[in-house]
Order: C-alpha cells, then sequence, then structure tokens
C-alpha cells in the first residue's frame, strides 16, 4: 500500500512546540510505516518521518513571518496532486484547499477534519470528490458523509504515569477565548489553588487584559508554550487540568495528554467533550465556574492509575493507526 499523508505547512511536522494537526499527522505516519505501509509525507522540508519526506515549503511559515502562508500552502498541495498518480490513496489533513483542487487528485482521497473554522469553508466540502473522517461523532457536518469517526491517538511513551501527581490545577492551549483561560484563572482562584498556563499566545488582546494582569509567577504561572519535552513533566505534576471551553471542541489534544499522565480533566460540557471524558474515571464534566469548582475538590479522588489504563484503552496511537488502516483498506476495496 502506498499512502500520501498530506500534511500542513504552518510548523514543522512533529512540531517543536505547537502544532496540534503537524502532530497528528507525524504519529500516524511513524505509525504507518512501523506497519510496512509504503508513506510519503508532504510537509516542511524540515520534517522528521521514518517514511519518505516531500515538499515545497523550507519551513513552517508560522515561524516566518516573511512567508506568506496563502502561497507556501497553495504551491504545497499543488506539488502534492502533482505526484497523486503514484499513489494508491492521498490522505489529506490540510482542511479545505487540498479540496478545492479534488478533482484533479489521480487517486483516491480521504480527508480527515481537524475542525471547522467557520461554516464559509463548507462548500469546498460539500463539493469535493473526498471522503471524510471526522475526529469526533459531536464534530460532524449533516452535509457531509462520513466514512467514519477515528479520534487522535497519543505517542504513550512520551507521556509517562505519574502516580503522585501535585497540588497545582493546570491549563493547556492557545490563549483565546475559545479556550477559557481567564476562565480557568477565575476556577483556581476560588479554589485556592495556583495555576499554570502553557500555550501560545494567539489573541494578543485578550491575553494582555484578562490573562496577563493575573500572572504573578506564583498563584497564577505563565509559562508560553511548551516543547514535548516539559509537557509530561508538567501535565502529571499536577491535580487537574481546567479546559473551561467556551466553544464547540472537536477533539482536544492536551486533554488526552493529561489523562495519559494520569491527571484527570475538569472539561466544560461542551463539544468533544462528553464524548472524550469518562466522568469519574479520566476527569469530571461542568456548565459553570461553580460546577468546575466543586469538580476540582473531587478531582484528587480520582484514581490517577486508573485515569492511565482509560487513556492507554482509548487514546493510544496504535488504535488511531488500526482505525485508519481501516478506513483505507475499505476505501480500497471499492476502487
Amino acid at each position: 500500500m502506498k499512502v500520501a499523508l498530506l500534511g500542513p505547512v504552518a510548523w514543522r511536522t512533529p512540531p517543536r512546540h505547537y502544532g496540534p494537526w503537524e502532530l497528528v499527522t507525524g504519529l500516524l505516519a511513524e505509525g504507518l510505516v512501523a506497519r510496512g505501509v509504503d508513506v510519503t509525507l508532504f510537509a516542511t522540508l524540515d520534517s522528521i518521518t521514518a517514511g519518505s519526506l516531500d515538499g515545497v515549503c523550507p519551513a513552517g511559515y508560522a515561524e516566518d513571518p516573511s512567508m506568506d502562508g496563502r502561497v507556501w500552502e497553495a504551491m504545497h498541495v499543488a506539488h502534492a496532486l502533482g505526484r497523486s498518480g503514484e499513489f494508491d490513496l492521498v490522505h489529506n489533513h490540510l482542511d479545505w484547499l487540498p479540496l478545492a483542487f479534488a478533482g484533479h487528485c489521480r487517486a483516491p482521497m480521504v480527508t480527515t477534519v481537524h475542525g471547522f473554522s467557520g461554516a464559509g469553508i463548507l462548500p469546498a466540502y460539500a463539493r469535493a470528490r473526498s471522503a471524510y473522517v471526522s475526529i469526533s461523532d459531536s464534530d460532524r457536518s449533516d452535509r457531509l458523509d462520513y466514512v467514519a469517526t477515528v479520534h487522535h491517538g497519543v505517542d504513550l511513551s512520551l507521556l509517562p504515569f505519574d502516580p503522585r501527581g501535585g497540588p497545582g490545577l493546570v491549563v493547556f492551549g492557545r490563549i483565546h477565548p475559545d479556550k477559557g483561560t481567564a476562565t480557568a484563572i477565575e476556577i483556581a482562584r476560588r479554589a485556592g489553588l495556583p495555576l499554570t498556563i502553557c500555550g501560545i499566545v494567539q489573541d494578543r488582546r485578550y491575553f494582555d487584559e484578562e490573562v496577563a494582569p493575573h500572572v504573578d509567577g506564583e498563584r497564577v504561572r505563565f509559562l508560553g508554550s511548551v516543547g514535548p519535552e516539559r509537557r509530561a513533566e508538567i501535565l502529571g505534576g499536577s491535580l487537574a487540568l481546567l479546559h473551561p471551553i467556551a466553544f464547540d471542541e472537536p477533539f482536544g489534544l492536551s486533554v488526552v495528554e493529561s489523562m495519559a499522565c494520569g491527571t484527570p480533566v475538569i472539561a466544560y460540557r461542551r463539544g468533544s467533550m462528553p464524548e472524550v471524558v469518562d466522568p469519574g474515571v479520566t476527569g469530571l464534566l461542568a456548565d459553570t465556574v461553580e460546577e468546575a469548582v466543586s469538580a476540582v475538590a473531587r478531582a484528587g479522588a480520582i484514581d490517577r492509575a486508573d485515569c492511565r489504563a482509560q487513556a492507554e484503552r482509548r487514546f493510544g496511537v496504535d488504535r488511531m493507526v488500526d482505525d485508519y488502516l481501516q478506513v483505507y483498506r475499505s476505501m480500497l476495496g471499492r476502487k
């Protein structure tokens, strides 16, 4: 089986610190190669993979202000589709742009929908010649037909279990109103516990006005974007991960990474969270600040070993690779 993985080019694959789509694409590439699949990863040319690497973008455009992301993504897609006849299947992880040119793809295309940025991109999905995979049952459009839901998997070897945890709370993700960073600060304040914030600043005004004034280095620490070498240390060394989202989260990689370290999650009951969090086992769900504060008080009663075990069963990278191989075989059987 020869598979082309059409990855994003905002960041390197795998990412140095931030880049959830790049992270998932990279993990899938490595897992497929380990199963004997002939994989070509189309990504930035500084990417690292056990498969074959191809592309035109020298580095992630999000890391270089001189690069126009629209231009480099278009050239990247054109290059990959130009080679599409060499593969049994093209697996798109680059959102809507490749779909606009799916008619020029000379192999069956499957697209993982990593989340819809808005209703305006749906025409590209609805008209394209592609099969679709959702990353959660909650993140589906009634305008599309799906061949499967495949939850993301994580590399458990990079997320060792911490049986002890720690006294404080943590919030992991981009600093943006959608992620509820300021709400997490309020929850931690009411719970009387210190909070560590990790993530890229995506909304500077929100950070400056609603987050930065509370950062004092003691009750609230801000560490910025944290790379893979420190993620497990910070997540595992916490009492709980706060995830008070203000939008319908398509999946939530940091949620699963926290569970894998044995640290339960306190998440708002939106989007995929009821699908991902097993209440009382890997975390607790809440609808308000008050409910979240109450959940913090109960988080210590969750068995961290059971939390880790459930994360292994549901969200290990091997399960994700198995699921995608099943999708590929189904599609090639129809071919």
